[in-house]
C-alpha cells in the first residue's frame, strides 16, 4: 500500500498579494484537466475564489482545498493544493494551512520581489519546517528582474535559493527558459497555444556564459550532497547525470537546505507545466516527513503514528466552513490509517465519539463524495457537531492528541447591531458560525451597553466579516467606529492576604489565601500559577478553584477594566474550615484577592502596536514619513528599490484608523501599505490619561 503515498503531494501556494497566486492556481487547474476554460482573476471568474467578495475584490480570503492529478515520468501524482490568502489580516488562514502541508510553492513577483507579506509567510513556513520551491512569476512584466529577486530571497529571507532555470529574455521579450538540470533551452510557441507547445532550441549566445556559471554552481552543490557524487564530480564533472542531480536536489529540498527556483509568467501560460513537474520531483510526499508525534490524552505518554494506512486513524481539523447545502463542514488532514464514511471517530478535544456521516474531496467549491479517506490525504467531513479548528480526530481505541494551533488574539473591535429587531436572533447564529470558522474572530456582548462587539485582526478583516454577514446571512447591520483592544499589566510585585467569610444561617463560606502577584516571565501569555502551599493548609482539591478564580478575574484589569495581559501568582499559604470551606469559597476569595492586590501592583495600560510597511514613490517620501511621525511611529528603516521607497515602522494601532484613505491622498493614490500586529507596549502618560478620562465619562 505504501507506494500510493509516494505519489501524493500536499502543497500550499503562498505569496504576497498580487504576486499572481490565484492565476497560477487557475493555470494548474487548467493543465491538470480540472477546468476546461482558463478563469481570470481580473474577469472575476477564478475557480478557487468562489466567495462573492473574493471575485469582487480580486483577493483570496478563505483557504480552499482542491485535488488535481499530474502525470510525470509515467507516474500519476495526486496533488492536494491548499490555496492560502496573501493578505496579512488573514494570517491565521496561512498559519493553519501550513500546519497540514508537506511542501509549498513560494510565489514571487519578478518586479516586486520579496514583499513584507512574503517575509511573514516565509517565517511561518520556517516555523513549521515546510520545504519550498520558489516560482518567480510575471517575468513578462515591465521591470522584471529574475536575478534581483534571487538576491532578495537570499538576503531578505535568509534562504539558499538555487536556480534550476535561467530565463530567456525578460519583460516583453520573455520567451523561454534554459533548464539547468538537462542543460537544454526551450522556447514557448504562440500565445494561443496556452503554453502547451514548447520547442527545444540551442542555448542563446547572450546568456551562455551565465548559464554555464549557474550550472557549475548547481553541479557543485549537488556533488556536496553525497560522497559518491563528490567522487564522480572530482573524476569528471560531466559524469554527474540529470538523474543524479534530481535525486540530490530533492534530498536537499526535503531537508530544507535549499530552495529550488523556477520562473515563468502564469498569465501568459508560460512555465506552469514545468512548475507542476518540479512539485512532483522535488517536494516531499507524506512518507518523506518524520513520523507524527502526539500525546495519549488518558496516559499523557507520547504516541507515534507512521504515515501508513496500516496504522490507527489520526487526523487534524485545520478549517471549519459552512456549506449552504450540507451545513458545517471540516477540512482535515489524515495523517495515518483510514477513515470511512458512516463510522465513529473520537474528537480528543471534547472527548466525545462522533459519527462521520459523509466524506468528500474538494475541488474549489465542488464536492466529490468518497467512501473513505486514507493516510496522507486531505478531505472534508460532514457530521461532527462540536468541532473547532485544531481539534484532533482519531480512532477511539487508539486516542491521540496532536499539537494544536496557536492563534493570535484580536486587536481591534467594532460595535454592531442589526437594523431590524427581527434580525437579532439571526445575527447571533451568523456570529456563531463565523466564530467557528475563524479562530481570530470573536463576538461578545458588552454587558454594560448590551451592544454586540466584533473583534478581529485588522480593519479589512472586520470589513470583510461585516460584508459576509450582509451577503451570506442577509442581515443589514449598523456598525460603530473601530476601537482598539487595549490590555493591562502590573509592573511590581505585591504580597497579599485575603479572607472570604460569609455566615448566613446554615452552612457558611470560608477561605483564606496568602499569595504574591507579579509580572509574568517574558513571553508568557495569561496566568502563570505556582502552588507553594505546604503541609495541607489548603486541601489539594481546592487549589484548581483558586487558579480558576485568578484566571477568571484577569478578564477585568484593575486600572480601566481591560483584560490583564499576563500575571504570575505564587500561592504561598492559606487556611480552611472543616465545614464552611468549599471550592466556590476559594474561587471567590481569589477573585477578591486579585482585585485588591493588583490595584497596589502599579497597573498600567498596554496598546497594540502594528508593524507597518509603506511603499511610496520617491516624491512623496517626506509627506509619508512626516505623517507617520505624527502618528507616534518609530521608523525603523527606509529602503529604496526600483524608484520606490519602502518605509518600515512600528505604529500604535490607535493612530492607524483610516490610514489607507489618508495614504492615498498623500501619494495621489500611488502608495500602498501592509500592517500586521507586532506587540503590546505601554503608551505615553498623556494617552493613558485620555483613556482614563474617556472611560470615566
Amino acid at each position: 500500500m505504501g507506494s500510493r503515498l509516494e505519489f501524493i503531494r500536499n502543497i500550499g501556494i503562498m505569496a504576497h498579494i498580487d504576486a499572481g497566486k490565484t492565476t497560477t492556481t487557475e493555470r494548474i487547474l487548467y493543465y491538470t484537466g480540472k477546468s476546461h476554460k482558463v478563469g481570470e482573476v481580473h474577469d472575476g471568474a477564478a475557480t478557487m475564489d468562489f466567495m462573492e467578495q473574493e471575485q469582487e475584490r480580486g483577493i483570496t480570503i478563505t483557504s480552499a482545498a482542491t485535488t488535481v492529478f499530474w502525470k510525470h515520468n509515467e507516474n500519476r501524482y495526486k496533488i492536494n493544493i491548499i490555496d492560502t490568502p496573501g493578505h496579512v489580516d488573514f494570517t491565521v488562514e496561512v498559519e493553519r494551512s501550513l500546519r497540514v502541508l508537506d511542501g509549498a510553492v513560494a510565489l514571487f513577483c519578478a518586479v516586486g520581489g520579496v514583499e513584507p507579506q512574503s517575509e511573514t509567510v516565509w517565517r511561518q513556513a520556517d516555523k513549521y519546517n515546510v520545504p519550498r520551491i520558489s516560482y518567480i512569476n510575471k517575468m513578462d512584466r515591465m521591470g522584471a528582474d529574475f536575478f534581483d529577486v534571487l538576491e532578495q530571497i537570499k538576503v531578505k529571507l535568509g534562504a539558499n535559493p538555487i536556480p534550476l532555470q535561467i530565463p530567456i529574455g525578460s519583460e516583453e521579450t520573455f520567451q523561454g527558459i534554459v533548464d539547468l538540470v538537462y542543460n537544454k533551452a526551450y522556447i514557448w510557441g504562440e500565445e494561443s497555444d496556452l503554453g502547451t507547445v514548447f520547442n527545444e532550441v540551442p542555448i542563446p549566445d547572450d546568456i551562455s556564459e551565465i548559464v554555464t556559471q549557474y550550472r557549475i554552481k548547481l553541479i557543485e552543490g549537488v556533488a556536496e550532497e553525497r560522497e559518491d557524487l563528490l567522487q564522480k564530480f572530482l573524476d569528471n564533472p560531466n559524469n554527474i547525470t540529470p538523474e543524479d542531480m534530481i535525486e540530490a536536489i530533492r534530498n536537499a529540498t526535503v531537508n530544507n537546505r535549499i530552495t529550488p527556483v523556477l520562473c515563468g509568467s502564469s498569465f501568459r501560460n508560460k512555465g506552469v507545466q514545468q512548475l507542476l513537474d518540479a512539485i512532483t520531483m522535488y517536494l516531499p510526499s507524506p512518507t518523506d516527513k518524520p513520523d507524527l508525534k502526539g500525546i495519549n490524552p488518558y496516559t499523557d505518554k507520547e504516541v507515534i503514528r507512521k504515515p501508513s494506512e496500516e496504522e490507527p486513524f489520526a487526523g487534524l481539523i485545520f478549517k471549519i466552513a459552512t456549506d449552504p447545502f450540507v451545513g458545517k463542514i471540516a477540512f482535515f488532514r489524515a495523517y495515518s490509517g483510514v477513515v470511512k464514511a458512516g463510522t465513529y471517530v473520537l474528537n480528543s478535544a471534547t472527548n466525545k465519539k462522533e459519527r462521520i456521516s459523509r466524506l468528500f474531496e474538494m475541488h474549489a467549491n465542488k464536492q466529490l463524495p468518497l467512501e473513505e479517506i486514507t493516510a496522507g490525504n486531505i478531505g472534508v467531513l460532514v457530521g461532527i457537531k462540536e468541532m473547532r479548528t485544531g481539534n484532533t480526530i482519531c480512532d477511539e481505541r487508539h486516542p491521540i492528541v496532536l499539537e494544536s494551533i496557536d492563534f493570535p488574539e484580536p486587536v481591534i473591535s467594532i460595535a454592531i447591531e442589526p437594523k431590524t429587531k427581527d434580525d437579532i436572533e439571526k445575527l447571533s447564529i451568523a456570529l456563531q458560525k463565523l466564530t467557528d470558522e475563524d479562530p481570530t474572530f470573536r463576538a461578545a456582548t458588552d454587558e454594560e451597553t448590551g451592544q454586540t462587539i466584533m473583534s478581529g485582526m485588522g480593519e479589512l478583516h472586520l470589513e470583510i466579516l461585516l460584508d459576509r454577514i450582509r451577503r451570506e446571512f442577509k442581515i443589514e447591520c449598523n456598525s460603530g467606529n473601530p476601537i482598539v483592544s487595549y490590555r493591562e499589566a502590573i509592573t511590581k510585585t505585591v504580597h497579599h492576604k485575603e479572607m472570604h467569610k460569609k455566615q448566613s444561617g446554615g452552612r457558611g463560606q470560608y477561605a483564606l489565601i496568602e499569595f504574591e502577584v507579579s509580572p509574568a516571565e517574558e513571553g508568557v501569555k495569561g496566568l502563570e500559577f505556582i502552588n507553594e502551599v505546604k503541609g495541607g493548609n489548603i486541601p489539594k482539591e481546592f487549589i484548581p478553584s483558586i487558579e480558576k478564580g485568578f484566571s477568571k478575574a484577569m478578564a477585568n484589569g484593575p486600572l480601566l477594566g481591560y483584560p490583564l495581559m499576563n500575571l504570575k501568582v505564587r500561592l504561598i499559604d492559606g487556611g480552611y474550615h472543616e465545614v464552611d470551606s468549599d471550592a466556590l469559597s476559594f474561587e471567590i476569595c481569589s477573585y477578591k484577592g486579585y482585585k485588591e492586590a493588583t490595584k497596589r501592583a502599579k497597573p498600567t495600560i498596554l496598546e497594540p502596536v502594528m508593524k507597518v510597511e509603506v511603499v511610496t514613490p520617491d516624491d512623496y517620501l517626506g509627506a509619508v514619513t512626516g505623517d507617520l511621525n505624527r502618528r507616534r511611529a518609530i521608523i525603523e528603516e527606509v529602503e529604496s528599490k526600483h524608484g520606490v521607497q519602502h518605509v518600515r515602522a512600528k505604529v500604535p494601532l490607535a493612530e492607524m484608523f483610516g490610514y489607507i484613505t489618508n495614504l492615498r491622498t498623500l501619494t495621489s493614490g500611488r502608495g500602498t501599505v501592509t500592517m500586521e500586529f507586532s506587540n503590546y507596549s505601554e503608551p505615553p502618560a498623556h494617552i493613558i490619561e485620555e483613556l482614563t478620562k474617556k472611560i470615566k465619562v
